[in-house]
């Protein structure tokens, strides 16, 4: 008997997906129209973090069937919710600062992409010279920050700390 329900439960839901993160609307607070990356940059965001970090993904064969669906599903809505690329220059500038080195420091501890991602992904996966032209591109991007916007608009200082006040 809990064969047939787990049995019917798996087809019910196999009718229950969510929306799909696709667009064909011009993305104009993309980060591409304010830090244009190379060509070949433009390719490794393709295969290696658009899926996640934008407003289309490409879905695999697999996404037709639940509960894969909402796995990735979850997956780009953390992934958007961290950084969306198509809504960069949406966001203000120490957001954008900061998000440029959150690059850098995933990059360089292999965070990203996720493992999970590579299962399936392979050719997403960064070999060193393409780690270092996404490192090469969001530093150069960096740099350009730097030089055209005073410094307290990209970086938050700490407020200076001060000494504890003692007990009562």
């Amino acid at each position: 008997m809990e064969i047939v329900f787990l049995l019917a439960g798996l087809v019910i839901i196999q009718f229950i997906h969510p929306k799909r993160n696709k667009t064909k609307d011009p993305q104009p607070y993309a980060e591409a129209n304010l830090y244009a990356p190379p060509e070949n940059v433009q390719v490794i965001l393709k295969k290696a973090c658009l899926d996640c970090h934008s407003n289309n993904t490409r879905y695999p064969w697999y996404c037709t069937f639940q509960p894969f669906d909402w796995w990735i599903a979850g997956h780009i809505r953390k992934g958007k919710k961290a950084l969306n690329l198509d809504e960069y220059t949406n966001r203000n500038l120490r957001y954008q600062f900061h998000k440029f080195e959150d690059i850098v420091e995933q990059v360089k501890e292999g965070k990203m992409p996720l493992k999970s991602y590579l299962w399936i992904h392979k050719d997403a996966k960064l070999s060193t010279e393409e780690k270092a032209a996404l490192l090469g591109w969001a530093e150069s991007a960096m740099d350009y920050m730097k030089s055209i916007y005073p410094p307290d608009s990209l970086i938050r200082k700490s407020p200076p700390r001060t000494p504890a006040s003692p007990a009562p």
